[in-house]
């Protein structure tokens, strides 16, 4: 790993550490140490995960919820996901090869 990407590390290691110490210390369910901890936690990722991604062609297994309330996407990972599986099964069958 490279002296970039291991620096990054250390900084979302910290960023969470401290996040969780805002959350365990947390006064009232709005306060703002804990709210200024997760945007810490989530610029340490992006920059962690934009190195690993220059630095090595590597991503990491998660994404960030941009925090848009949309309805729409909030739903479902997978447009497909309330697909029926007897409509899959006759795409399938639709599907021609040559």
């Amino acid at each position: 790993m490279s002296t970039d990407a291991r620096e990054a590390l250390r900084h979302l290691t910290a960023a969470l550490e401290a996040h969780l110490e805002a959350v365990e210390s947390r006064r009232s369910a709005t306060d703002a140490a804990v709210d200024d901890a997760f945007d810490a936690v989530a610029e340490a990722f992006e920059r962690y995960e934009e190195v690993l991604d220059v630095d090595h062609g590597e991503s990491l297994p998660m994404v960030l919820d941009d925090g848009d309330d949309d309805s729409d996407d909030a739903d479902s990972l997978d447009d497909h996901a309330d697909e029926d599986e007897d409509d899959m099964d006759d795409d399938l069958e639709e599907f021609d090869l040559r």
